[in-house]
């Protein structure tokens, strides 16, 4: 099955104690070898247990789900804006690839907690120009990812803007770019079913005239700025 920069694989954890599967962003797609990698974060119980699994195990996986980015609405010699933060910046990375591969000029944002969260510079500094903002300023531009994004826009005009992050993070992208005509959210959220089913995953839209509700599982994980309630 295609794979599509944005998309994310619903994991079951093999312990019949774990209940709820993990949804987890695809970093970077094989299509010759069909193979998605991806990149998570040891939390809880769950991805500690993946974390011990051996090259060769298996796991059982529903995916890809989810829309992913729209990637149809730039073109070669346009440019583009990848704003990440945290374990939100492995999506990026597949999403930076098929972008220049289409000839389009790609600016990334990273953010991060402190020099020791941060993942994939050198893989996104591969398509393009990257930045590294960190909270504490052990690495990096002292900030936010704002800090960067502000400056940028003055000079800079963006075809396209792509984002993934924390809700805090989102909430700031979508304000800044509410009107622009492509620019996208990538959601973070549990999940139990991942089908769309049981309204777990539900976030409100604007625009009161629509129906209320979106499912993060099924109608996103992305979903353009200005839509829906952060």
């Amino acid at each position: 099955m295609d794979m599509a920069p944005g998309q994310f694989l619903h994991l079951r954890v093999p312990d019949p104690s774990k209940l709820l599967r993990r949804p987890i962003s695809i970093c970077q797609i094989d299509k010759v070898n069909k193979v998605a990698t991806i990149v998570y974060r040891v939390e809880h119980a769950g991805t500690a247990i993946l974390s011990q699994m051996k090259a060769g195990d298996r796991v059982d996986t529903m995916g890809p789900q989810g829309n992913g980015f729209d990637l149809s609405v730039v073109t070669s010699g346009q440019k583009a804006l990848l704003i990440g933060g945290g374990i939100g910046v492995p999506p990026l990375v597949e999403t930076a690839k098929q972008l220049v591969s289409k000839g389009v000029d790609v600016t990334s944002v990273l953010g991060f907690a402190n020099k020791e969260a941060v993942i994939l510079e050198e893989e996104l500094s591969v398509y393009g120009k990257v930045y590294v903002t960190t909270d504490d300023g052990s690495y990096g531009i002292k900030g936010y990812v704002s800090t960067v994004v502000d400056d940028l826009v003055q000079n800079e005009t963006y075809d396209a803007i792509y984002s993934c992050g924390a809700p805090g993070m989102l909430k700031y992208v979508d304000q800044k770019f509410e009107n622009h005509p492509h620019a996208y959210l990538s959601m973070e959220s549990r999940m139990a079913c991942g089908m769309g089913a049981c309204y777990a995953c539900v976030v409100h839209l604007k625009n009161a005239q629509e129906a209320a509700n979106k499912r993060v599982c099924e109608d996103g994980p992305v979903f353009e700025t200005g839509k829906i309630i952060l």
